[in-house]
């Protein structure tokens, strides 16, 4: 995926937006970043009091190489739902930094960090992708808080996952069954790895000694540091560079990678190294963009640069057959770069895209409007929730696993004045979220508290 010419929002929807932040959302909060980022993660929940609370927040910071690049380990406070009073959450800066992001701890990263991506067996645990053919892994306890300041060496990573032969930019998937990796790269292969005995040697390397620091070595002396990692399997199928890849959400073997040879491809190790099904020309363009469904494990969303999202039931593909989508979502002005699945509802689901806007959609929601098919090119229908509070190209989100209509999204606001990029982290209101029916019931409630002050006021 390249870095591509950003596509801004129109400065008056921007301002639009801003006004309807009190009737939009429950929170929000806006972080301006000193410089760009390329992807944001959540981590895990350090603290839990009355009104909030706090989780860690992975981010990174590309740099213009007059210091290093860096991994950013940071907490957020989160605001519970229903605490944040309306008229607050629209009070912001876009130049400054937002009170509930901290940064905890910096990595400095051998190069850019194009990629994060958490190991849900281990918290501790993270994965990147650089502008290089290997995958790192950060054990994020262990490694040692450094200053970045021109001329420091960068920190060295704890394993190294080899196999691909040309650089992997991209495409990270970690597995939420076990601890294995999947990526994809510029030399048009899948590549599988198990980290499972190294993370027990991590976790026990950590325990047994603390790492010593200094802002200039980020050297710990532990046994398994900078160790390599061979690949399990290597799989060829695509005819391009690969752009994304997922795995199955059960499973260690099967998964599905997209690329610029606009194929949707899905894998299963146990079989070889060979698709097992080759979906061409899934999209009119180069495929950004995958994810599979959590909750419905049938369902798999794709992103494209010809600005639409498509949902496929692996039940109705055929290798080589016409594509057949189950929808095709159109919301975006520009190229789709992110599709994520929620976490808790099984037909929810985001989109970001370079035109600077966030959907959300439910697909169950396809047909309910008048004269909608539920099928085929039929538009917008679905969305029901537009995030335009960037100004730039949404170049990563992730849904709250822990509070599940939480979002934090980052754009890259090079091309805007001042540069750098913005975090934000926000909380759809629940009267869009929440059953009609629970709503109507509370604003009858509230209505028998208005009409009674309202009479008394035109006496």
């Amino acid at each position: 995926m390249s870095k591509r010419t950003p596509q801004p929002a129109a400065d008056k929807s921007y301002v639009n937006w801003k006004s309807l932040i009190p009737v939009l959302y429950d929170w929000f909060a806006n972080h301006n970043l000193v410089w760009p980022t390329l992807s944001c993660r959540w981590g895990a929940q350090v603290n839990d009091v009355t009104y909030k609370t706090t989780q860690r927040l992975y981010f990174s910071e590309r740099t213009d190489g007059s210091i290093p690049n860096t991994l950013v380990i940071a907490t957020a406070d989160i605001v519970k739902s229903r605490v944040a009073a309306a008229e607050h959450i629209s009070q912001f800066s876009e130049d400054a930094r937002s009170p509930f992001i901290k940064k905890h701890k910096t990595i400095l990263h051998p190069g850019e960090v194009n990629r994060i991506r958490e190991l849900p067996q281990n918290n501790y645990i993270v994965a990147t992708h650089t502008d290089s053919p290997d995958v790192l892994i950060w054990d994020i306890e262990g490694q040692s808080n450094r200053q970045c300041v021109a001329g420091a060496k960068a920190s060295r990573p704890d394993l190294i996952l080899t196999g691909h032969q040309d650089n992997a930019e991209f495409a990270l998937s970690m597995c939420s069954v076990e601890p294995f990796v999947l990526s994809g790269g510029k030399d048009k292969s899948v590549v599988l790895w198990s980290i499972h005995d190294h993370v027990s040697s991590l976790a026990a390397n950590r325990r047994a000694q603390q790492s010593p620091g200094s802002k200039d070595d980020a050297v710990t002396g532990r046994s398994a540091y900078g160790a390599t990692v061979e690949a399990r399997g290597i799989f060829q199928g695509h005819e391009d560079n690969v752009e994304d890849v997922q795995f199955n959400p059960s499973s260690t073997q099967e998964f599905c990678s997209v690329g610029d040879d606009s194929c949707l491809i899905l894998w299963d190790a146990r079989t070889g190294y060979s698709p097992v099904l080759k979906v061409e020309k899934a999209h009119n363009a180069d495929i950004h963009c995958v994810d599979w469904n959590p909750k419905d494990l049938n369902l798999i969303l794709t992103g494209s640069a010809d600005n639409t999202v498509r949902m496929y039931d692996r039940r109705n593909l055929t290798s080589g057959g016409v594509p057949s989508p189950v929808h095709i979502f159109e919301g975006h002005a520009a190229a789709v770069l992110c599709v994520q699945w929620s976490p808790r509802e099984a037909s929810v689901f985001g989109t970001s895209a370079e035109d600077g806007i966030l959907n959300i959609w439910d697909h169950t929601k396809i047909g309910n409007l008048e004269g909608g098919s539920g099928t085929g090119n039929s538009g917008s229908q679905g969305l029901f929730f537009q995030h335009a509070g960037h100004r730039d190209k949404v170049v990563d989100f992730h849904w709250n696993t822990l509070d599940p209509w939480t979002i934090v999204s980052a754009s890259d606001d090079a091309a805007q004045n001042g540069g750098g990029g913005t975090l934000q982290i926000w909380r759809i209101i629940d009267f869009l979220t929440r059953a009609e029916e629970d709503v109507v019931n509370e604003m009858e409630d509230y209505k028998s508290h208005i009409l009674p002050c309202s009479s008394s006021r035109t006496k």
